[in-house]
C-alpha cells in the first residue's frame, strides 16, 4: 500500500486492520505504525493532509477497512487532530468477541474521541452457536462481512455489500462459521444536510470548491514532509454538480 499525501476536510478516518501493518504520516507530523487489532483516528476539521504505506519490514498481507465518519457541522471548522489507540475495550460472549472501536455498546466505550452518537465493533465468531448482540433501538445499522459465512436472524448475509439494517432494533442474532469476522457500524440518523465529494464532507459547493483550489494552491492543509514523492492531485471539479435544493 502506498496512498501519497491528500487533503480532507470535515470527516474523520477511522483506519482498522485485521491482518497487517500501515504507517500513518500526516501534516501536523504525526507518524504511527498500526497493526492488526489496533486504530488509527484522523480528525479532518477544516484541513489536514496525510499518507498511508505499508512499512519496509512488513507480515507481507494487508487486510482492513477504512471508515469515514462525517463530522456534524458544528465540528466540521474545528481544528485537525490524530490520535493512535493500541487497546480497544472487549465484549467476551460464549459464541465470540466484539472489539469496540468506535462510540459505546453495552456499556464499553472506546477511547476514541467521536463528535456524534456512534457505535463501530468488530465481531468475532468462534463458534457455530448464536451471539446475541443489544444494540440501541434508536440507531439506524449495518453490517459488512469481513471474513467467513455469517447469518443474521438465520438470514445469509452476502460478502462485498453493505447490510443495512435500519432502526428499531434491539438485538442482532449473529452465527457464522468459525474465525469469521463482522463490522458492526451505526449511529443517529443525519439530522444536517451531507455532501462527500472526493476526500471533502461538507454541506455546500461552495465549500468543495474552496478546498479544492486551497488543496491546489498549497494552502489550509499543510504538507506531509515524512513523505517522500509527488502528492496526489485533485481531480477536476467538473464532475461535482451542486446539490438540488430540497423540494
Amino acid at each position: 500500500m502506498d496512498v501519497a499525501p491528500h487533503p480532507h476536510i470535515g470527516l474523520q478516518t477511522v483506519s482498522w486492520l485485521l491482518q497487517g501493518e500501515i504507517v500513518h504520516n500526516d501534516s501536523l507530523g504525526y507518524e504511527a505504525l498500526m497493526r492488526a487489532g489496533q486504530l488509527n483516528l484522523m480528525t479532518a476539521g477544516r484541513g489536514i493532509s496525510h499518507s498511508e504505506v505499508t512499512p519496509a519490514e512488513n507480515t507481507g498481507a494487508l487486510e482492513g477497512v477504512q471508515l469515514w465518519v462525517a463530522l456534524p457541522s458544528s465540528q466540521r471548522a474545528m481544528d485537525p487532530s490524530f490520535h493512535h489507540h493500541a487497546s480497544l475495550p472487549v465484549l467476551d460472549f460464549s459464541a465470540g468477541t466484539v472489539t469496540v472501536f468506535a462510540g459505546t455498546l453495552q456499556e464499553q466505550t472506546s477511547p476514541a474521541q467521536m463528535f456524534s452518537p456512534i457505535v463501530g465493533a468488530e465481531i468475532a465468531l468462534r463458534s457455530k452457536g448464536p451471539l446475541v448482540l443489544p444494540v440501541r433501538r434508536d440507531f439506524e445499522h449495518a453490517l459488512f462481512v469481513l471474513r467467513g459465512e455469517v447469518r443474521l436472524n438465520d438470514n445469509p448475509l452476502a460478502g462485498g455489500a453493505l447490510h443495512y439494517l435500519g432502526l428499531n432494533r434491539d438485538e442482532l442474532k449473529l452465527e457464522g462459521s468459525t474465525d469469521s469476522r463482522v463490522l458492526l457500524i451505526g449511529g443517529e440518523p443525519f439530522k444536517d444536510p451531507v455532501l462527500m465529494w472526493w476526500n471533502f464532507v461538507g454541506s455546500s459547493h461552495e465549500e468543495m470548491a474552496e478546498a479544492r483550489e486551497d488543496w491546489i494552491h498549497h494552502r489550509r492543509f499543510g504538507e506531509v514532509t515524512a513523505y517522500r514523492g509527488a502528492r496526489l492531485s485533485a481531480p477536476d471539479l467538473a464532475k461535482l454538480a451542486p446539490p438540488n435544493p430540497a423540494s
